[in-house]
């Protein structure tokens, strides 16, 4: 038994110790390519990609919408005022029982047109296509289906209607930047490579001051758990992925904003209506695709905050979010499995999905037989209390550190937050992470994980709306598949 013991520990201990290298690598990494992006791309880029209506893609913004008459229109006016030359908003109306539709028709003065609708991939019948008799609204489609039950199979009927070659996945609770598309297509424009896909950082809407679609004045959340997520938000994509993107090892493009192309997707059959990570299974999808076909490929990430979202407000909905991506992370091991140390996809095979595998994956699961071990320990007192605070406090300041470089990150790419105050609310709950708000997530995703090996509860959950401006005529009382 001591020996198991033994071998135990020492397994442990290396895991937390690549963990911790992997993360100061990445931070590291993740500092060059932020400090090469703000040189190479600066504000004259964006003038002229604004300037050259002629030569710059153009890019179809698609956003399903479900049961969304609380947000929708501030969400539709903040696409329709972004700056750029040459895009289109496509509106998915998927099947929904409340008001969203009525109200997008009322709003933006639609008409039922006809319109050439080809089915590239499959997904739910549509049944009608608005175009808007408003010269404002142009660009606006808005597209009618049966609910077909997920986000991707929504996704699938709007890039059936979208007439670019590149379009922007993205929710119908997220508000873009209005640079949102000159600064996500740049990666496009600067490569050599076959650009496939391009994220960006996304950050919490709770808390910040919106108005007619527009983010007025961006604010922390008020909320703790929300706050907890700008947090997580801002290291998973200003440290890790931006990290990753040094070496073309992006793992995914976020479900909540992304820019794909199009020939890409389609080739590769659409978006999968029976994932339950459907980004993750998107860009694992079109990069194995492509490998097939013999050809290279490029998935980029930029640092710019171009994309809020509002987060789950409470533990409930926080649960049904956190349970999914769980499920949905098993469920993409299960399906690609094919693909895991297969040299024939490169470091798709040889390097992100056992990366993904390893450290996230089996993260929860080793964190929960770790507490089962010291209590054990505790129970048996083979415990060393000299070395056990200092080791604990060791691992503490590590992620707390982490979180500062964060944070600081943050600021180096742009100062979003007008005060100090506001910057050191995140720093201070950063502090409280590792005790309140991180248990709370390995629970959620063990409890993923268990519902999808007994095929349990496999619905999407409903997240509750509250809106983001406070003068909303429709109660929110209405949910979204989320």
């Amino acid at each position: 038994m001591n020996y198991v013991v033994y071998i135990y520990q020492y397994l442990i201990f290396f895991y937390a110790l690549s963990v911790t290298i992997i993360y100061f690598l990445l931070a590291f990494f993740s500092f060059f390519q932020i400090s090469k992006y703000k040189i190479n791309y600066t504000r004259h880029e964006d003038d002229d990609i604004i300037r050259n209506k002629q030569i710059v893609p153009g890019i179809s913004v698609v956003a399903p919408a479900f049961n969304e008459e609380v947000i929708v229109i501030d969400n539709v006016k903040s696409l329709l005022n972004l700056d750029y030359p040459n895009f289109e908003v496509v509106i998915v109306n998927d099947g929904s029982k409340d008001r969203t539709l009525e109200l997008l028709i009322e709003n933006f003065d639609l008409y039922e047109a006809p319109y050439p609708y080809i089915e590239k991939i499959r997904c739910k019948p549509v049944k009608r296509i608005f175009k808007s008799a408003s010269a404002e609204y142009s660009n606006l489609i808005v597209v009618d289906k049966i609910n077909g039950g997920t986000k991707a199979d929504a996704m699938n009927a709007g890039i059936n209607i979208a007439r670019h070659d590149y379009f922007i996945n993205t929710d119908v609770d997220c508000l873009l930047a209005p640079d949102t598309l000159s600064k996500i297509i740049l990666p496009v424009l600067d490569s050599n490579e076959r650009v496939i896909a391009v994220g960006a950082t996304m950050r919490m809407a709770n808390g910040c001051d919106i108005e007619a679609g527009r983010i007025r004045r961006v604010r922390p959340p008020k909320g703790i758990i929300p706050a907890f997520q700008e947090t997580e938000y801002l290291r998973s994509y200003l440290v890790a992925k931006m990290g990753w993107s040094r070496f073309n090892l992006i793992p995914n493009v976020s479900g909540g904003f992304g820019l794909f192309e199009k020939a890409a997707v389609v080739d590769a059959g659409g978006f999968d209506p029976l994932s339950h990570a459907e980004d993750m299974d998107m860009t694992i999808r079109i990069a194995a695709n492509v490998r097939n076909s013999g050809q290279k490929y490029k998935i980029a990430q930029i640092p710019d905050s171009l994309c809020w979202t509002e987060g789950p407000p409470n533990l409930k909905v926080l649960s049904r979010q956190r349970t999914r991506w769980g499920r949905g992370l098993l469920q993409i091991f299960v399906v690609h499995r094919r693909l895991i140390f297969n040299r024939r996809y490169g470091r798709l095979g040889m390097v992100i999905l056992p990366y993904a595998l390893i450290f996230e994956f089996l993260a929860p699961i080793i964190e929960l037989t770790g507490v089962a071990f010291l209590l054990f320990l505790l129970f048996t007192q083979q415990i060393n209390y000299n070395t056990f605070w200092l080791m604990l406090f060791f691992a503490y300041m590590i992620g707390a550190a982490f979180s500062l470089v964060t944070i600081s990150y943050d600021m180096a790419v742009k100062k979003q937050y007008k005060t100090f105050r506001e910057y050191l609310k995140l720093v201070v709950l950063s502090a409280f992470e590792a005790i309140l708000y991180h248990p709370l997530i390995v629970f959620f995703s063990l409890r993923g994980y268990w519902q999808f090996l007994t095929r349990k509860n496999f619905k999407w959950g409903a997240m509750t709306r509250q809106g983001f401006t406070k003068n909303t005529q429709v109660a929110p009382t209405n949910t979204i598949a989320n």
